[in-house]
């Protein structure tokens, strides 16, 4: 959806409480691709709104404030094309300038802060002049990330939870605008990321005065796994930065210009789709769901907790997530068939069909770990499809009953005025029924059912024939018998022609229900691969997190906090092993399930799926 500016997410009233807008709400719900999430928090009046612009690649957008006023309230929401990532939406959160001296209320702050960082895929904390002490207190929000959210609803007395938020948490990027400063440490030049990190070194001690010192630190360096710094020059000069939306880029610093550049391509490069646990991707409709969940924690007095918003989720998502789909594969069959129509060819349409309603479900759907979602959508399409193709037949038999009563009408003015019924009647009648019988073959060859139709007239007009047969007097015995022995052969030829037909459909049949049962499988495997791939990316990135961070502790004498992070890396390192030895079980118990739970409404994979499974784990494993 092209939004031509920023909308408010979740505002703010005049008694401090949260609510999620419904036209920012509808807005995320029409994406149903990942989202890529970017918020920026910092206090009022840092520059921040300016740097979501340009990620937007717009001069203006969200709001600058040139007073003392802070002019952001609430959270406020801008989705463009992600300029790197095809088929992704970069969705830009501007939030409301924490400590705004008019408003005087921390705990709104904070929750503004929780929610900017429960939200985004990369956090960028904007602040002015420099990183020092003071300014790594003024982000004692950080410091309040582990009373304010909770992972996991029930959490043990003695577990750490610091590398479950680390994999949730978003990357982390210290913005400093107006930076004076020269970039050097003991007479070297240094980059911006290493001016964080050594702004960000612990003291060693246990003073009171040494714990507040090293406790925001500790809290950056324990919660955010990739931890990135730019600084910015002045962009302009006093009486110009009043009017920064009217200023061209030739009228800015062109080292302001340069950082700004360096700033938006490494988001558009680095920053990754936002996930939960699990590695579970969102899509902008997700996103606005658990947008509404957090905010509705909050404003019912409680701590939002990442499980309980996931188990939320999926009670949201995946009801959703079968309805649209099931919207998507009636639109699509019923923009494509006219019926009556050969059963191959409505089969394409319903494969079709289903394949665009699979994927808007696995767009929608959010954790569906029992597959029970999937398993009904498999069962509405295949209920739709039946009912379709009792549709097509009745169509057939329809059109097929129209073409035989006219082809056959000189047939039957000829059985009601007695013109068989005359000697040497019969070679008339049986030389009539073939004439009329081909005629009707050769109109109704394309239509499913012709040969069933024929069939039932034909055994309707098997009484009169014999009738007509022992009235022609013409005929010897020998020769009455003769045609008797024939009719039986046509009879039997005839039934077999339509018997022939039944097994037609009903192999079909039994091919689209494969079909759609390893079309299932397939797609829901590919997305339990992509999470799991991105759960272990997660983790990884933790654990590489954790080293730097041990290496670091080392160099400062930090002997004892050390080795406590050699027993977290070691056992993420056992974690990622076991998830490596259980990934052929969970594929077979998601092909169980699936199987059988399907042979229930779809008989005809009773006896493949077991074929099936052997082809997944070779192409999965």
């Amino acid at each position: 959806m092209l939004m031509e500016g920023p909308v408010c997410l979740i505002s703010t009233d005049s008694e401090g409480q949260l609510s999620v807008q419904k036209e920012a709400k509808d807005i995320l719900d029409g994406i149903t691709s990942p989202v890529v999430v970017v918020s920026v928090v910092g206090l009022y009046r840092t520059g921040k709104s300016y740097l979501m612009n340009r990620l937007a690649g717009k001069q203006r957008g969200f709001a600058l404030g040139s007073t003392i006023e802070s002019k952001t309230k609430g959270i406020w929401m801008w989705c463009v094309p992600h300029p790197h990532k095809k088929e992704h939406t970069l969705v830009l959160l501007d939030t409301e300038g924490l400590g705004d001296i008019d408003k005087g209320d921390e705990k709104h702050d904070t929750w503004i802060f929780c929610l900017a960082v429960l939200l985004s895929s990369t956090l960028v904390y904007n602040s002015l002049g420099v990183i020092d002490n003071m300014a790594l207190e003024r982000l004692h929000y950080v410091t309040e990330l582990t009373e304010n959210i909770r992972v996991k609803a029930r959490k043990g007395s003695d577990e750490d939870e610091s590398a479950e938020f680390m994999r949730i948490f978003p990357s982390f990027i210290w913005s400093v605008r107006d930076f004076t400063l020269e970039l050097k440490k003991d007479n070297r030049d240094i980059t911006a990321d290493e001016y964080l990190e050594t702004a960000l070194e612990l003291k060693t001690g246990s003073s009171v005065k040494i714990n507040n010192y090293n406790l925001p630190r500790s809290c950056l360096r324990n919660f955010f796994a990739e931890r990135r710094c730019f600084v910015f020059r002045r962009p302009a000069a006093d009486e110009d930065l009043r009017r920064m939306e009217e200023l061209t880029e030739e009228e800015l610093e062109p080292e302001f210009l340069k950082q700004t550049q360096e700033f938006c391509n490494y988001v558009f490069s680095n920053t990754k789709p936002k996930t939960l646990t699990g590695g579970r991707t969102l899509s902008g409709t997700v996103l606005g769901s658990l947008a509404e969940v957090y905010v509705e924690a909050i404003r019912s007095g409680r701590v939002p907790c990442l499980e309980n918003a996931v188990e939320a989720l999926a009670q949201i998502q995946n009801g959703r997530a079968v309805e649209q789909a099931m919207q998507a594969y009636l639109t699509e069959v019923l923009d494509s068939a006219c019926f009556p129509l050969d059963p191959v060819q409505l089969s394409d349409i319903h494969t079709q069909a289903e394949r665009k309603a699979v994927e808007v479900f696995i767009s929608i759907s959010f954790n569906d770990a029992q597959q029970t979602a999937q398993l009904d959508l498999m069962r509405k399409i295949q209920s739709e499809y039946e009912c379709f193709c009792g549709q097509n037949k009745n169509q057939c038999e329809i059109q097929c009953g129209e073409e035989l009563r006219e082809v056959f009408a000189p047939l039957e003015e000829g059985l009601r005025d007695g013109t068989f019924m005359l000697p040497g009647g019969y070679r008339k009648y049986r030389d009539t029924v073939l004439r009329l019988t081909a005629e009707y073959r050769k109109r109704t060859h394309t239509l499913f059912m012709c040969e069933e139709v024929l069939n039932e007239y034909l055994t309707e007009k098997d009484e009169r024939g014999k009738n007509i047969l022992a009235a022609d007097q013409y005929l010897s015995q020998a020769d009455q018998k003769m045609e008797e022995e024939c009719l039986k052969r046509e009879a039997v030829e005839q039934k077999q022609r339509a018997l022939e037909e039944q097994n037609r459909q009903q192999e079909q049949v039994f091919r689209d229900q494969q079909r759609t049962y390893e079309q299932h499988v397939t797609q829901l495997l590919e997305r339990l691969e992509r999470e799991r791939e991105r759960a272990r990316e997660d983790t990884q990135r933790v654990v590489h997190a954790k080293l730097n961070e041990q290496k670091a502790l080392l160099e400062v004498g930090f002997k004892k906090e050390s080795d406590l992070l050699q027993k977290e890396i070691d056992n993420l390192k056992k974690e990622m092993n076991n998830e490596d030895k259980s990934k052929r079980s969970t594929l077979s118990q998601v092909v169980d399930t699936v199987g059988q739970a399907a042979t229930l409404f779809l008989p005809g994979i009773a006896c493949k799926a077991a074929g099936f499974l052997t082809s997944l784990f070779s192409r999965w494993l």
